[in-house]
Formats: structure tokens, sequence, C-alpha cells
């Protein structure tokens, strides 16, 4: 598999060097250099998650790695379903939560966590990571106790759920987490300042765990074939896929799945009033503000980290962006819809609820609907508590680092105090 620096095009690497690496210079994202065709995807949509999987990630990845030690990773990253449920006539949600920490990042922290260790060459590891919620959780779960791989994990400290920290602040060991007096685009920034430092990255053998990373990426574009596997045979020419946005990463796998020839009409890109890209998309000017705090934290992002990408798929394949949907929600929309939803007997969060309001704002009568529902609704359960009235029972996962005292630091955001964390954690 050969990739290329977005933002310096003589930059090319391979899948390995890629995992390694996670940015390209000048903060460049890697972005494949071919798309495989999939020649039989109705075939590939009769196959079982696992195995599908397995064959797309394999063509993807090419001659790099044998197919059967794909198959491998694959089995052990993706040992979790993503069901899709019925809510409505022609309107379906694809439920990603069903992992270890309750979200759709667990099936690209574990598939990374496979990947790094499938390329890695025996030394020492700094993976640092920026997260608005759940990316944290989904890769301090993945790579806890491995071996030479240390995990520093920066989140806004007061902007994410008490749940959400619970579950990635209170394991230890190789996992360190630090919450920064800021945003998530305060912690974003500071991620990549330690990318842009060559000298750190050499000493620390630095890594990013975030969706920059194209194992991650690659991995979430496997349920979005699980998703119209489900979807009956007869609804699937004119399927609609609203997709939560925040990083932009979960709308970028799913655009490279129809790259590859899976047959969705088209997406929708939702956001909170965190609307940099709506507005883009509307006047054709990138003018990022500054980042509001709302009910579905996870998408807290006024400067999203892939939409480079998007970009660059779209000039690829000569898609116009002009094809994507767009819609920003409230507060007050998304409980609604939440409230909306529960009244259908869908029990959802702000997250999924945000997809849901833009679907339905934009679904046509010929059209079959299908909304991403990234997070469990339990980890966010003030919010739907308050939303609905009612007391959610948390899951066994929830329920045990509940009770598990807080092991973070807290920081400002600056970059030199930030290195000298890291250099202590990799002295360790």
């Amino acid at each position: 598999m050969k990739l290329y620096n977005i933002k310096e095009n003589d930059e090319q690497v391979s899948f390995a060097q890629a995992v390694r690496q996670g940015l390209g210079r000048n903060q460049g994202l890697f972005f494949p250099e071919a798309l495989p065709a999939l020649s039989d995807v109705d075939g590939l949509l009769e196959q079982d998650f696992v195995t599908r999987s397995s064959a797309i990630l394999s063509a993807l990845i090419g001659d790099e790695l044998a197919p059967e030690q794909v198959s491998a990773m694959v089995d052990a990253a993706f040992q979790f379903p993503a069901p899709i449920k019925s809510v409505k006539e022609g309107v379906y949600a694809l439920e990603l939560f069903h992992g270890p920490t309750l979200a759709f990042k667990d099936f690209g922290g574990r598939f990374m966590a496979q990947s790094l260790a499938a390329v890695s060459d025996g030394g020492k590891i700094t993976i640092l990571t920026a997260t608005s919620g759940d990316t944290g959780a989904a890769v301090a779960h993945a790579f806890y106790g491995m071996e030479n791989i240390n995990v520093v994990i920066l989140y806004p400290k007061g902007k994410i759920s008490p749940l959400q920290e619970k579950l990635f602040c209170t394991l230890g060991g190789n996992i360190h987490t630090v919450a920064i007096n800021g945003d998530f685009d305060a912690c974003q920034a500071l991620v990549k300042q330690a990318f842009d430092d060559a000298e750190l990255r050499q000493e620390i053998g630095l890594n990013s765990a975030n969706s920059i990373n194209i194992s991650r990426l690659m991995a979430q574009i496997c349920y979005y074939f699980e998703a119209v596997a489900q979807v009956p045979a007869a609804q699937r020419d004119n399927l609609v896929v609203s997709v939560p946005s925040g990083n932009f990463g979960n709308l970028t796998a799913g655009l490279l799945a129809k790259a590859l020839g899976l047959p969705i009409k088209r997406f929708i890109a939702a956001t909170n009033v965190n609307d940099t890209v709506p507005r883009y998309l509307e006047t054709g000017r990138w003018e990022p503000k500054p980042t509001i705090a709302t009910t579905s934290n996870a998408m807290d992002v006024s400067q999203p980290n892939n939409w480079p990408r998007i970009e660059e798929l779209c000039r690829v394949k000569t898609w116009g962006l002009e094809t994507l949907g767009k819609g920003a929600v409230t507060d007050e929309q998304s409980a609604a819809a939440v409230r909306e939803l529960n009244q259908l007997g869908y029990l959802c969060e702000p997250h999924g609820a945000i997809a849901y309001q833009v679907l339905n704002q934009q679904l046509q009568a010929d059209e079959t609907g299908l909304f991403l529902c990234t997070a469990h609704p339990a980890k966010f359960k003030e919010v739907v508590d308050d939303i609905l009235g009612a007391d959610i029972e948390l899951p066994a996962p929830l329920a045990k680092h509940a009770k598990l005292p807080l092991l973070s630091a807290e920081l400002d955001a600056d970059f030199d105090a930030l290195k000298v964390i890291l250099r202590q954690v990799q002295a360790k």
C-alpha cells in the first residue's frame, strides 16, 4: 500500500510507515495513492463481518501483510457486532457502541493496536492523542498493558462527560491522561506541535492514535459495509447515511467506503453548533470560530483534522463537495430529537440524535435513511437523564470504572510543559 502526504506530495510512504509515523511533514495527512476497485461488492455483502472486513482491508493494504495476518488482526479487533435497528419505516440506526468502551472508536482503536504491533520494530513507542470524549477510552483500552508502548491522552478539562472521563482516566499502567485547561482544539494543537518537533518525535518514538492515523480510518470503512449488508436489498439503491461529525474521520471513512464501491446514494455531515464545515459548504469560506461547549461534546471541534482528506477524495473521484448534505443542530434541537426517538421506542444520546435530526429534515420520500449512533446513551447519562426525566442503568463497563479514582494530571495548554511529561513517560 502506497500513501502520499496531502500537503507535500513528494513524501510517499508504505502502510507500515504511515501507521508508525501518523502524520507527514508539515502536519500533512497520508492518503492512499490508489483505491482498489472491489470486484464483487454484492458477494462481499453476503459474507460475515470479520470475513468481509478482512477482504476489504487486505485489498487496501496490499502485499505488505499476508491475508491470513490481516484476517487474524481483524478477528482480534472486531470482537463485537455493529447491528442496525429499525427506528421507523425506512429509517435505521447503526449502533457502533457494542465494543468494550461503548463507542465507535473501539473499531479504529483496536485495529490500530493490532496494526502497530504488526509493523513495530520492537522499539519503545509513545502514542500521543487528543480526545473530545470517546477516542481516549477506545485508545486507552486498546493499548492497555501492551509492552514498549506508552499512551498519553490529552482531553479538555471539564468538557467531556464524567463517565467518559472515568472510562479512560482510571487505568494507570502504560496509560497516562492529562486534563488540559482549554478546549479540544487546544489539545489538538498541542499534538500537532509535538509532531512538528522532529527532535522530540525521534527521542520518544512519537505516534498518534487520532483518526489522522490511517489504520484507524481504514477500520472504520468496514462498518459501513456491515451496515449496508443488513439493510434489505430492495432498499440499498437509495440509501442516505447521516454521520454525526466532529473531527470528520467517520465521514471520511464512509466516503472511502463509497469510493470502494459500496452503494450509498449520498452522505450528510451533521454537526452541532460548531459548524465550520456546514458554513464552508454553504459559502466556500473556511472560517473556524471559537469552539462552543455543547451536550454533544465529542463533536465540539471547530478545526476538524480529517477535512483535508475529504477534499482530497472528492478531488480524486471528481465528486463535487456540493453533493454532501449538511446541517447544524442546537442543543435544544438535539434534545427534542432524543425525546422524539424515545417516543418511537429508541433510546439515543445527543450525537446520534443530531444525525437523526438532520436526516429527518433532508430524507426524501423514495430514500432509505441510516444514521450513526456513535456512543451508548449511558456514556451521557447526566444529559440523557435530564432530557428524558429518566435514570438510565449503567452497563457493566461504565459501572465498574465509575467507582474508580481519576489518575489524570492537569496542565495548561503549554507545549514546553507537555514535553516534560512526554519525556518523563518515555523514561519509565
